[in-house]
């Protein structure tokens, strides 16, 4: 048996992430599908979106003791490429386990001849309580990651220009361009 698994991360800052090739909806979904046996994943309202109309995807903002938030989550935290400072939320869908004790149909592949196999021993009904505790260090490492990138691109833009020598600044790397380049972190 198959089934979905939810990830939630709580007090994820604002801003991780960029716009355009290293989204972080991109990302989360890249890592998650690494994961064995994940067939999908959505963000926020995924796949249900596709059936709202935009007045209903829209996630409307408010003002919260000076911070703001929204009244619904379906963009998952993610908006753009970028967190919002909201839950981030991501679902995966796991499939069935091929462990079954049922005969199964396959093809011997050093004889190239058809054969039906059947597996025996202890074996999982579910693999989804397996999921979740590598789904959530996926997640958290791809948000430590973007973190990682995020609070060392903002030291850079600080202190660059006393710590590239200068024979790299007279060949165009000035303190301005290294900084907000974040493939060279």
């Amino acid at each position: 048996m198959g089934g979905i698994v939810e990830v939630i991360a709580l007090g994820v800052p604002a801003g991780l992430g960029e716009p355009v090739f290293d989204k972080l909806d991109a990302a989360l979904a890249n890592a998650l599908m690494c994961v064995g046996a994940v067939k999908g994943v959505e963000v926020g309202a995924g796949f249900d979106a596709a059936r709202m109309m935009g007045s209903e995807m829209n996630d409307e903002y408010y003002m919260d003791e000076g911070h703001v938030r929204t009244r619904t989550n379906h963009a998952g935290g993610i908006l753009g490429g970028i967190s919002t400072g909201e839950p981030i939320i991501c679902k995966m869908a796991v499939k069935p386990t091929p462990s079954i004790s049922k005969l199964q149909r396959s093809v011997n592949m050093a004889e190239l001849q058809e054969l039906e196999i059947s597996i025996s021993g202890r074996h999982d009904t579910c693999i989804c309580p397996r999921i979740v505790p590598v789904a959530e260090a996926m997640v958290a490492l791809v948000l430590v990651d973007l973190m990682l990138i995020s609070y060392s691109s903002r030291f850079l833009q600080t202190y660059t220009g006393s710590m590239i020598p200068s024979t790299k600044r007279s060949k165009g790397i000035t303190s301005g361009h290294f900084a907000s380049n974040s493939s060279l972190i």
